[in-house]
């Protein structure tokens, strides 16, 4: 009932963000839910045709084991799609402080993932199936630890931000810390407290997820109160921060190093030039247009466009 129940709620879920016309500013989570609803749909056809078709126990988990994992690995780096766009829906005001979270954001999870993939490399793994549900796994924690980090700069940013606890980055942020959470004790009770009560934990997890994708479904379904007006005191270190951020990411500027020969610019440029480069530096003539340029006209000229 509660697979059922959870496939009923990412559609309501998915058809609120779409009606809202929200897609364009949470399409990530979009294709999460998408996901979500897809893989238990396809679980639950799996259940049907294993007991209609009378497989064998080996062969109907052979069917959900090569269906279970990929889907988990496609929910979890949506995940951390979701995670991003939801840092620069909440930085949208400072431009600065998004463009340099995005970067380490960036860092973050490339460097998480690689440390998932890599700790999955242990003596006990010994078949690749094996290496794929510890890669999986690792990154599933990976991806938990990234989004409890996310909701904690969200709770504490949120009004700075202009946010407030009614807005829809938060209820999303919000969402996914509960689901992480959800994980993150799962993998402790499953290795630590007790691996066969896993059918209670089971019943628990179906009872989060549920209670998740209820209250992403309220978040879209009500009206999003307007985003106030950001207004920081100059002490502010979220407004110094971004000025530094704007300042480190500005585009520097060019000189023109060396000299530039006289048949890249028309006639008239080379007249006004000579004109003035007669007034700075009398003593030396300015050569005609068909003359071969030598040194020292390219150094006057480069001269006369400093000036």
């Amino acid at each position: 009932m509660l697979g059922y129940l959870e496939l009923v709620l990412c559609d309501a879920a998915l058809c609120a963000i779409v009606l809202r016309k929200q897609w364009k500013y949470y399409w990530a989570l979009c294709v999460w839910l998408l996901l979500r609803a897809v893989s238990d749909s396809l679980f639950a056809v799996i259940f049907y045709v294993a007991h209609a078709s009378g497989l064998t126990k080996h062969q109907a988990y052979s069917i959900y084991f090569y269906s279970y994992w990929p889907s988990c690995a496609a929910e979890s780096i949506m995940a951390l799609i979701v995670v991003y766009s939801v840092f620069r829906l909440a930085m949208a005001p400072l431009k600065g402080l998004q463009t340099l979270g995005t970067l380490v954001f960036k860092w973050a999870a490339g460097i998480s993932v690689a440390v998932a993939l890599g700790s999955a490399l242990t003596p006990d793994v010994k078949t690749g199936t094996a290496y794929l549900m510890s890669a999986i796994s690792q990154l599933q924690r990976t991806e938990g630890i990234l989004t409890l980090c996310l909701l904690l700069f969200v709770c504490f940013a949120i009004r700075p931000m202009g946010l407030s606890y009614s807005s829809r980055i938060f209820g999303v942020a919000l969402g996914f810390g509960i689901l992480s959470t959800n994980d993150l004790v799962q993998s402790a009770w499953l290795v630590i407290v007790n691996p066969i009560m896993y059918n209670t934990y089971n019943l628990i997890n179906g009872v989060v997820i549920c209670t998740v994708l209820a209250t992403w479904f309220a978040y879209f379904a009500i009206p999003e109160p307007k985003r106030r007006l950001i207004v920081l005191p100059t002490t502010s270190p979220f407004l110094r921060w971004n000025q530094i951020s704007q300042a480190l990411g500005d585009d520097p500027g060019f000189v023109a190093v060396g000299g530039v020969p006289p048949d890249l610019f028309a006639p008239a440029e080379l007249e006004v030039m000579r004109r003035a480069s007669l007034k700075m530096v009398p003593a030396l003539p300015m050569p005609s247009e068909s003359s071969a340029p030598d040194v020292r006209p390219d150094v006057r000229i480069s001269a006369s466009i400093a000036v």
